[in-house]
C-alpha cells in the first residue's frame, strides 16, 4: 500500500511538470507571435503553483511573465525580472540573467523618462506615480522616492507626500552625492563633470585641470523641514514643530533644523520663540548676516527700536552689499518719527514746541538718509523710492525731490 502511494504521488508530480512545461511552451511560443494576451492568459494559470514550480521551469517562468508583460505593466515585468535575477544568483546558473537584466533596464529608464517628462511639464500627480513605481523597480535609486515626495508636494497630495518622506526616513535617506570637479581650462571656473570617466577623460584631453571631488550635502535636514511644511498646510504647525524638535535632539547643531524650526514658529506666530531660537542660531552661526538681519526683524516687530538697529547694523557689518538691511534699517530709523508726529499734533497751537519737533523729525530723516540711499542703489523698488521722496519732501531737498517724482510715477504706471 504504501508503495502504491507513492506511485501515485509520483504521478502526479508528473502531470504537474507536464503541465507547467506545455503552458510554459504556450506561452513563449504567444510571446514570439507579440499575442502578449494570450501569453498571459498562459502564465496566469501557473500563478498559484509558483512557490512549488519545478526548478527547471521556474527561472524560465519568471523570464516569460516579464517579457509578456512588458511596459504594460511595467511593475509586473520589473519583479518577475527581478525574482529571475535573484533565483538564478541562488542556483548559480545564469541561463536568463543577461537577457533579463538590459530588459529591466529599459523598463526602468522608461518609466523614469515618463516621469521627468510629467515633472517638466508640470503633471506632478502622473510625475508622483511615476517616480515611485521607478523607485519600487529599482530599489538601489533612493532618489527617485525622494523625486516621488517631492512632487507630491508639488500637487497637493500632503497625504501622499507624508507618506514618501516617512518612508525616506526609515530607509535612512541622506540623498549625498559624490560630484566629480574639475576647473574648465578656457573659463577658469570649476564644474561638475557628472561621473569619474568623464571627469578624467576630459583631464586627459587637456580641456581640464585641478581634478577634486565633493560630497553634496545630507538632505535629511530638508526632509524634516518638508514634513514640517505639510504639517502646517494640514493646519498642523504643532506637529512640525514636534517632528523639528525631535530631529534636533540628534543633531542640536544642525543650522538648518535649527532654523527650520524657527521658521515653524512664525507660522504660528510665536515671534518670542523665533527670537529665541535666533539668538541660539548666531551662537552656531556667528558670521552668518541673515541671522542677524532676521534678530532685526524680530527686534523692529516687538518694537526694540535700538537692539533691531544693532542687528542690522552688524548684518551689514558682516555684508556691506547687504540691500535689504540697509532698507530695513533705514526703516527702523524712521520709525523713531511716529512718536515725534504724534507730539507735533499735540503741540498744533505751540509754535516753540511744534519747530523744535519739526527739528526733531529732520535730525531722524537726515540719520536714516544713507541707508535708504545706498538700499535703492542696490536694488531699485517702488518701496525704496517711495520712502526716498517722503525723506526729500521733509527736508526740504527740493532738486533730489523733483528728479525722483517722475520715476516714482513711472514705476507706479502713472
Amino acid at each position: 500500500m504504501k508503495n502504491q502511494i507513492l506511485a501515485l504521488t509520483v504521478g502526479f508530480l508528473s502531470i504537474a511538470s507536464f503541465a507547467q512545461k506545455d503552458e510554459l511552451k504556450a506561452a513563449e511560443k504567444a510571446i514570439k507571435k507579440g499575442e502578449f494576451k494570450e501569453a498571459k492568459a498562459a502564465l496566469a494559470g501557473l500563478e498559484a503553483t509558483e512557490d512549488s514550480m519545478d526548478s527547471k521551469y521556474k527561472a524560465k517562468y519568471y523570464f516569460l511573465k516579464g517579457s509578456a508583460f512588458g511596459s504594460s505593466n511595467a511593475e509586473k515585468a520589473a519583479a518577475a525580472y527581478n525574482k529571475l535575477i535573484a533565483y538564478e544568483k541562488e542556483i548559480g546558473k545564469q541561463k536568463y540573467t543577461k537577457e533579463a537584466e538590459p530588459k529591466l533596464n529599459e523598463l526602468i529608464q522608461s518609466v523614469s523618462k515618463n516621469a521627468i517628462k510629467a515633472y517638466n511639464e508640470q503633471d506632478y500627480k502622473n510625475a508622483t506615480s511615476d517616480f515611485y513605481l521607478t523607485y519600487k523597480l529599482s530599489p538601489k535609486d533612493t532618489s527617485f522616492l525622494y523625486n516621488a515626495a517631492l512632487s507630491s508636494s508639488l500637487a497637493k497630495d500632503y497625504d501622499g507626500a507624508l507618506k514618501y518622506y516617512k518612508e525616506l526616513q526609515e530607509i535612512k535617506y541622506t540623498g549625498i552625492t559624490t560630484q566629480y570637479i574639475a576647473v574648465n581650462k578656457e573659463t577658469g571656473e570649476e564644474e561638475d563633470l557628472g561621473t569619474k570617466a568623464n571627469r578624467d577623460a576630459m583631464i586627459k584631453f587637456g580641456k581640464y585641470t585641478n581634478p577634486s571631488n565633493k560630497n553634496t550635502e545630507s538632505k535629511q535636514a530638508e526632509i524634516i523641514k518638508n514634513i514640517g511644511y505639510i504639517y502646517v498646510n494640514q493646519g498642523k504647525p504643532e506637529l512640525a514643530v514636534e517632528a523639528l524638535e525631535e530631529a534636533r535632539k540628534s543633531n542640536p547643531k544642525d543650522i538648518n533644523l535649527l532654523l527650520n524650526q524657527a521658521q515653524m514658529y512664525i507660522e504660528l506666530e510665536k515671534m518670542d520663540k523665533f527670537g529665541e531660537l535666533m539668538k541660539e542660531a548666531v551662537e552656531l552661526d556667528p558670521t552668518n548676516p541673515t541671522l542677524f538681519f532676521n534678530l532685526g526683524v524680530v527686534n523692529a516687530q516687538e518694537n526694540h527700536i535700538e537692539e533691531a538697529i544693532g542687528f542690522y547694523e552688524k548684518a551689514i557689518e558682516l555684508n556691506p552689499e547687504y540691500g535689504d538691511a540697509y532698507l530695513n534699517l533705514g526703516v527702523t530709523i524712521l520709525n523713531k518719527r511716529i512718536e515725534v508726529i504724534n507730539e507735533m499734533n499735540e503741540n498744533l497751537s505751540n509754535e516753540k514746541k511744534y519747530t523744535e519737533l519739526e527739528g526733531e523729525l529732520k535730525v531722524i530723516c537726515k540719520e536714516a538718509l544713507p541707508y535708504i540711499v545706498k538700499a535703492d542703489k542696490l536694488g531699485r523698488t517702488e518701496g525704496t523710492v517711495s520712502t526716498l521722496l517722503n525723506i526729500y519732501d521733509t527736508l526740504e531737498m527740493t532738486s533730489e525731490a523733483d528728479a525722483l517724482r517722475p520715476i516714482y510715477k513711472e514705476m507706479r504706471g502713472q
